[in-house]
């Protein structure tokens, strides 16, 4: 009886957290007047640029990538900022979230931190439930039996878009013979929140959310501005920021026999040269085939 009870509490609990949270996302009030000089039009209307065909046979060389993008880089803010969305701009990750939870245009994927392969969709209500830190310590008092005091996880926080640090990428480098290119795609995106302890307490590790598939987020990014500096004519959109690889990053995994992380055999200032071995390779291989 006292588990049937604390099960009743428990999800009348997450109800309540889901219908919040379902609050919390609505999109903000239009503006009574134009926010503007002129109508934009520009950015509404863009589409992904379609990449290049390309055949299994073409591909004479080809290296997967695993890599980190730190938002707390300057040159990555545009990617973190504006914390609270605005009329014209959103964070990259309200982007996905507005477009996973009420668009449904974008397919997250389960089992972040062990499986990169796009095979565990995830449902709206679980997504939203992943978005949400629960304190399992959390104690209440029986209700049938007063001073004594049963197990009642509360939620402690939200995974709002302040609370995301980085994102994990992956993607494929290869040379395409056709065009006598090296070209790079990206095929899994991941945002990275900090690992907390049940009390909440940080522990300086990564907790990645979900993985979403990149060419199916592409037209949703092709459609979203971020700020550039100088110029607020000429913004660029989510889309052209990956396109034309304006972030700064490094390298946390290559493919390799044993499917392992890089610091899972180099630490500290080895494990930063390691990664920066990997970008060093790719450059010297395409080099040296051009190379006379």
């Amino acid at each position: 009886m006292k588990k049937l009870k604390f099960f009743l509490v428990a999800l009348i609990v997450s109800v309540m957290t889901i219908n919040n949270y379902a609050q919390e996302v609505v999109a903000p009030k239009a503006p009574k007047y134009p926010d503007g000089v002129y109508t934009k039009e520009n950015t509404r209307t863009r589409r992904a640029i379609p990449y290049a065909h390309l055949r299994e046979a073409d591909v004479m060389w080809s290296k997967r990538v695993w890599r980190v993008i730190d938002l707390r880089e300057k040159i990555n803010h545009p990617l973190y900022y504006p914390a609270q969305p605005i009329l014209d701009r959103k964070s990259l990750f309200d982007v996905i979230k507005d477009a996973a939870i009420k668009d449904g245009t974008i397919t997250c994927f389960d089992r972040a931190a062990l499986d990169d392969e796009f095979r565990y969709d995830m449902t709206k209500s679980e997504i939203e439930k992943k978005l949400v830190h629960w304190d399992s310590t959390a104690q209440a008092e029986d209700p049938n039996n007063p001073g004594t005091f049963i197990s009642a996880p509360t939620k402690d926080i939200d995974y709002t878009s302040d609370k995301i640090w980085k994102y994990w990428i992956k993607e494929d480098w290869f040379f395409d013979k056709q065009r006598s290119v090296m070209d790079v795609r990206i095929i899994g995106l991941c945002p990275v929140v900090e690992k907390k302890t049940e009390t909440g307490e940080s522990t300086g590790g990564d907790n990645p959310l979900f993985w979403i598939y990149f060419p199916e987020a592409r037209p949703v990014f092709a459609n979203q501005e971020v700020f550039m500096r100088h110029n607020d004519a000429e913004r660029r959109t989510l889309e052209d920021i990956f396109w034309k690889r304006m972030f700064s990053s490094f390298v946390r995994k290559e493919s390799n026999v044993y499917d392992r992380t890089i610091i899972e055999y180099k630490t500290g200032l080895d494990a930063l040269l390691e990664s920066d071995r990997v970008k060093n390779d790719i450059f010297t291989w395409e080099h040296d085939l051009f190379h006379f």
